[in-house]
């Protein structure tokens, strides 16, 4: 959604993916926009929250990706809160 709205650009992406490529994790390039800790990213989960805002030309949008692991349920109800 980030990409396809125009959010980030494409050479970002690809960044993403050559870097999740090198981890055997490329499907995750999408993922990566908003999982930044190295923990999130070797293991595949989201831990903490994070969002990301951007404009289409009819919409301001934000994206919010919270931790669905049980492990995590602290930290996604504070970032829903």
């Amino acid at each position: 959604l980030i990409y396809q709205g125009g959010g980030i650009d494409k050479r970002t992406i690809e960044k993403f993916e050559k870097e999740a490529s090198e981890l055997g994790k490329g499907s995750f390039k999408y993922a990566w926009v908003l999982d930044k800790l190295k923990a999130e990213r070797e293991r595949g989960i989201t831990i903490d929250i994070a969002l990301w805002k951007f404009e289409t030309p009819r919409y301001y949008v934000t994206v919010i990706d919270a931790p669905g692991h049980r492990d995590f349920i602290k930290n996604m109800i504070t970032g829903t809160s």
